[in-house]
């Protein structure tokens, strides 16, 4: 099983996400794709299998992912103050993949019909989801 997480900016989100993963005990192979190096950096060092920055990693790794996990604002072109490219977008969006998306607002995409949680509930429910699918 191949988990690619997808973060920018400083990658504390990304960093969260590969700790509670491999916390976890999913048997995956996990991808961190970082839309700057700071953001793939927190990732690695968080325990992530592999890691790649920008937008052709981004590309690539979603292309045979099984499970694509990111903020919200990884399938909204500009994004993440410009971060996610209408190709990263696109990639995500036409990948095959499941896609868990965190309904960070900081994006300015606002998801309604949810409860506002706290970064730590966002991601125990991630990780509760991504155990489900495996």
């Amino acid at each position: 099983m191949k988990i690619v997480v997808i973060d920018g900016q400083g990658g504390r989100l990304g960093q969260l996400l590969v700790e509670g993963i491999k916390k976890s005990n999913i048997n995956c192979d996990l991808y961190a794709i970082g839309t700057n190096s700071n953001a793939t950096a927190s990732m690695l060092k968080a325990g992530a299998d592999y890691g790649a920055t920008g937008e052709n990693p981004v590309v690539v790794a979603c292309s045979d992912a099984d499970i694509i996990v990111g903020p919200i604002g990884i399938i909204s072109a500009d994004s993440m103050l410009g971060e996610i490219t209408s190709t990263m977008a696109v990639a995500v969006g036409r990948s095959r993949a499941t896609k868990i998306l965190l309904p960070t607002n900081g994006c300015k995409n606002q998801v309604v019909g949810i409860k506002q949680m706290s970064m730590n509930e966002i991601i125990n429910e991630t990780i509760i989801k991504l155990k489900e699918i495996c």
